[in-house]
């Protein structure tokens, strides 16, 4: 009888070893490698040979092909996907348990279902008579869907060879395994292997295939990093299950932008768009509270407005403590350090505390003018004007940097009723073209805190 033979497989990145180790060469991981049977190689002798001849192309010879986009009915998942589900493509879902993404799905089979398009959901999770009930919740017919409960792709991937459907939804991929492959299902052998066939059944046949990815308590999906690499589009659920809405982001794209993001608020009939995410981001503002402040960031091409709220209290104990929610916690170290510097705003018996509201996370430098005055006015008690908003990025010296697209964040707030706008000087040119609100520029931060009048 053949020996058995065994291999350790990092479960993050997917590097192979013989034997256990406490940390991944590759990527750095701790306590990441899984024992694996190692399953021996199929080709044989008489294995068909692969030395034929193959040449390279040149570009100029080869002939582009048109991308064919099907529209899912939901404009915001459209926007994301940059313009909606392109034919043969391999999308990735990931997002917490619970926040949405079975949902969005089957409400997505529904709209390409009244299309024409034939759609097969196959759910490892879930039997049909679970997915029926939450299909009439959420009025979602079923002329042109097709249930299969299955884990085993040998199965699934008969089935589809006979259906022959427009969408394949695999909800989830590791739930899946492969019969030939003798690890157990979620392993790093079988997301991998079952990704790549799928990828493969889906450009060879052209047929879209959206995949489900749990993710790991880190938040990032579970699985080896190169399912993300393996896949052609990686969209992310976030928000906070408490609340009402929904940000699907797309950090991977390779049919259209990465910057866009889609907006929805879950109801008890499903997903639900917002079409004007700013004025349902400022909903329930306090007025006339010291600590709030208004800005403005671009996420790809649509500008979105944010509430900043702050807290400044002293401290009893010898280190202050700081904290940031939605934003990095390092930036806004860096922003109190400057605040202290250049504009002699003491801080160091103060804890601070920094929260964008809603619970949406944003990463654009242009929040530092806001974030000042935030923990400014909290520090001072002294409010900012209700129909102020601020945006600009900050640097070390205490300058006050040029942001990206100004005008189209100026527009956004006059739109929503605000009445002036502090912005960087070297901005000021572009945003005066703006009516109905009036501009105030500023070249530093001292600047900046005199103009909202918070010192």
């Amino acid at each position: 009888m053949a020996k058995i033979k065994t291999k350790y497989i990092c479960n993050q990145c997917g590097y192979e070893t013989a034997k256990w180790l406490g940390k991944c060469p590759d990527c750095g991981g701790f306590s990441t490698f899984e024992e694996e049977i190692e399953v021996p190689s199929s080709r044989g002798k008489n294995a068909p040979s692969l030395e034929r001849a193959v040449k390279p192309q040149n570009l100029d010879s080869i002939r582009a092909l048109e991308e064919e986009r099907t529209s899912t009915g939901m404009p915001e998942l459209d926007r994301v996907l940059g313009g909606g589900i392109v034919q043969g493509s391999l999308i990735l879902v990931g997002g917490d348990p619970g926040i949405g993404k079975s949902t969005l799905l089957l409400q997505i089979c529904s709209s390409l279902g009244d299309n024409g398009k034939r759609v097969l959901y196959v759910s490892g999770e879930e039997s049909p008579q679970q997915i029926k009930l939450r299909a009439d919740r959420l009025s979602v017919t079923g002329h042109s869907l097709s249930i299969l409960a299955e884990t085993s792709f040998n199965i699934i991937e008969a089935v589809i060879a006979a259906e022959k459907p427009d969408l394949v939804i695999i909800d989830s991929i590791q739930t899946m395994f492969i019969e030939d492959i003798p690890s157990a299902p979620g392993s790093v052998s079988q997301v991998r292997e079952t990704t790549s066939r799928i990828m493969h059944i889906g450009k060879r046949n052209n047929i879209s295939v959206i995949i489900v990815g749990h993710v790991t308590k880190e938040g990032a999906l579970a699985g080896p990093r190169m399912l993300e690499h393996m896949v052609d589009t990686v969209l992310y659920f976030e928000g906070d299950k408490r609340a009402s809405y929904r940000i699907l982001r797309a950090v991977k794209n390779r049919f259209g932008s990465t910057n866009e993001i889609g907006v929805f608020e879950m109801g008890d009939c499903g997903l639900t768009e917002i079409d004007n995410p700013s004025e349902f981001m400022l909903t329930g503002r306090a007025e006339g509270v010291a600590g709030s402040v208004v800005t403005c960031s671009m996420e790809g091409t649509r500008p979105l407005l944010i509430e900043v709220q702050s807290l400044v209290s002293y401290t009893s104990f010898g280190i202050p403590r700081r904290m940031a929610t939605g934003m990095d916690y390092n930036r806004v170290v860096l922003l109190i350090a400057v605040l202290e510097k250049r504009a002699n705003i003491q801080l160091a018996s103060y804890d601070v505390y920094v929260n964008l509201t809603g619970g949406i996370r944003i990463a654009e430098p242009s929040l530092d003018a806001a974030v000042m005055l935030a923990i400014t006015s909290a520090h001072t008690g002294r409010p900012v004007d209700k129909g102020l908003i601020a945006f600009g990025e900050v640097g070390l010296t205490g300058e006050l940097r040029a942001v990206a697209m100004a005008q189209k964040r100026v527009s956004e707030a006059a739109k929503l009723g605000f009445t002036s706008c502090i912005l960087p000087k070297a901005n000021l040119k572009e945003a005066s073209r703006v009516k109905g609100i009036r501009i105030l520029g500023a070249g530093s931060v001292e600047e900046l805190l005199h103009l909202a009048q918070v010192i």
